[in-house]
């Protein structure tokens, strides 16, 4: 843990814009979904069933992806998936989506040791998460699904593509203009 970098931030201070870039790149329906996302694992599924195992794209929701960072492992079987389901519907229940949108965003790995939105924004940009602009929101948000694939120096072309796509979503979402 002394290596790690965390900073926890109450979800109140987070801002909206930062909060929309993880939303857009990483589950549009957070606030909609009960936990998990039929729509998306079904598209999954036909892409997996389609490129006959070639193209695997996640479909995890972020309420998922807290409970396999919390409680479960990251191990991509049938049965962490089915216990995912379960605990990520029961954690619906029992949270707010603000209070699991706030554990995400703490507990998220974002490269070069950093653990949550604050630590990666003084890690990569040496700003608070209120000064942000929002490409650099956007570029933070493309890293959860594979940093040191989307890392804004040593592969910065790639992160640049997936940042891109984050401002993308954003502006389709109606985030940005």
């Amino acid at each position: 843990f002394a290596k790690e970098r965390r900073l926890f931030v109450p979800i109140e201070e987070i801002p909206d814009l930062v909060k929309q870039a993880f939303i857009s790149a990483e589950d549009k329906n957070f606030y909609t979904h009960a936990g998990y996302d039929v729509t998306g694992m079904a598209g999954a599924l036909r892409d997996a069933v389609v490129s006959r195992g070639e193209n695997l794209r996640g479909a995890s929701t972020i309420t998922q992806q807290v409970m396999k960072n919390f409680l479960l492992s990251s191990d991509r079987t049938g049965e962490r998936k089915i216990k995912e389901l379960i605990l990520a519907s029961r954690l619906e229940e029992t949270l707010t989506k603000d209070k699991i949108l706030e554990l995400y965003m703490n507990e998220i790995f974002l490269g070069q040791n950093s653990y949550g939105v604050a630590a990666a924004a003084q890690t990569y940009f040496n700003k608070p998460l209120t000064e942000l602009a929002p490409h650099e929101a956007a570029m933070l948000a493309a890293m959860p699904q594979a940093p040191s694939q989307y890392h804004p120096v040593r592969a910065k072309e790639r992160g640049t593509q997936r940042r891109n796509y984050v401002l993308r979503e954003m502006w389709q979402n109606g985030y940005i203009d």
